[in-house]
């Protein structure tokens, strides 16, 4: 039996084949009766669209960006990288690929980014960002104007997304309390928490599932306020040094933040006391600091598996198909000394 056509589709629905094409295409200019009517007649008849021989034949490529912080610690610079490779790759897929980086910890001037970017020739944005009430309606704006937004390793989830792709940073944060706790055993201590920004949704989140474990767990512990380091190396080794300095009491740190070279620096000046450590994102300077034993666990997410699902996202949203949710979903991997790659 021949495979459908949308000659089929316009027969059977009774419209024409530019009818049929803005249908397929979500194209504004068609009643919404006949739209219904439309995709009754393509359930019906069984068609399914060949999306590649369609952007193929109409000569489209698709536009996507990917909006992140301007930061240049390990875990962005590994971001940045994946990125590139795959803006690379991108070129066989009738794809184009584009960073834009935004001034960290700066709502003003991200959405001022996003308000130079050209909406009518995108197809989709991939964005790291703080959910701010400007940032929310620099989203909205682009949705409204036919975008696709995806979120990327930090939720938004009161913003009008389309898709978060990323780890679940509560189900993170319970992660690391239970790692310290088990490392520490039944003594008191106090455990330091430094962050980058408790403006970025990922650690806010990583901190609420900390301190749930905790309480739930091991209440005789005692968890200290975050410190908020703000991406900055140096700022970071400072404000560990100096905690540590004060409170001798302090027996294991967890790190929020993605950048650690600054907490690398400060807890190998001050060896006399052991301390336990857990940490985020796997980088060259994590990856030395667990086989120096300076840390004791890192909690992992695939970059490549995020950029490369935020893409298919963008992809699947342009074209109006349905994602396979188990294959975007990101795992949290617990890496140790013993089983580094």
């Amino acid at each position: 039996m021949p495979r459908p056509t949308v000659h089929d589709i316009a027969k059977n629905a009774g419209v024409s084949l530019a009818t049929v094409d803005r249908v397929l295409n979500r194209r504004p200019g068609v009643r919404p009766a006949t739209v219904e009517r439309v995709r009754e007649v393509i359930h019906e008849i069984g068609y399914i669209r060949d999306v590649a021989a369609a952007n193929l034949a109409r000569q489209r490529n698709y536009q996507f960006v990917f909006v992140i912080p301007d930061l240049t610690s390990a875990f962005f610079t590994q971001l940045n990288g994946v990125i590139s490779e795959a803006i690379t790759r991108s070129l066989v897929d009738r794809t184009d690929i584009s960073i834009v980086r935004v001034p960290a910890n700066d709502p003003h001037a991200l959405v001022a980014e996003l308000e130079k970017l050209d909406s009518k020739s995108l197809n989709g944005i991939a964005i790291m960002a703080p959910e701010t009430p400007q940032i929310r309606d620099a989203i909205k704006r682009l949705k409204d104007q036919g975008v696709s937004v995806i979120g990327i390793i930090s939720d938004l989830p009161n913003s009008d997304v389309d898709q978060f792709v990323g780890i679940n940073n509560i189900a993170a944060g319970r992660t690391a309390g239970l790692l310290l706790g088990m490392f520490l055993g039944p003594q008191p201590v106090d455990i330091l928490v430094i962050a980058g920004s408790m403006q970025a949704r990922d650690h806010v989140e990583r901190r609420q599932g900390f301190d749930a474990i905790m309480t739930e767990q091991f209440p005789h512990i005692n968890v200290l306020p975050t410190v908020e380091a703000w991406d900055d190396s140096h700022l970071m080794e400072e404000l560990v040094g100096r905690a540590l300095a004060a409170r001798p009491e302090i027996g294991a740190v967890y790190s929020i933040a993605s950048g650690n070279s600054g907490l690398v620096k400060a807890l190998t000046k001050r060896c006399p006391v052991r301390r336990f450590v857990v940490a985020h994102e796997l980088t060259d300077t994590s990856r030395a600091a667990l086989e120096n034993g300076v840390f004791d666990a890192v909690i992992k997410q695939d970059v490549g598996h995020i950029v490369r699902s935020a893409i298919r996202m963008m992809r699947a949203n342009s074209d109006g198909r349905d994602l396979i949710a188990s294959q975007e979903k990101i795992r949290i991997e617990v890496v140790l000394k013993e089983n580094l790659n």
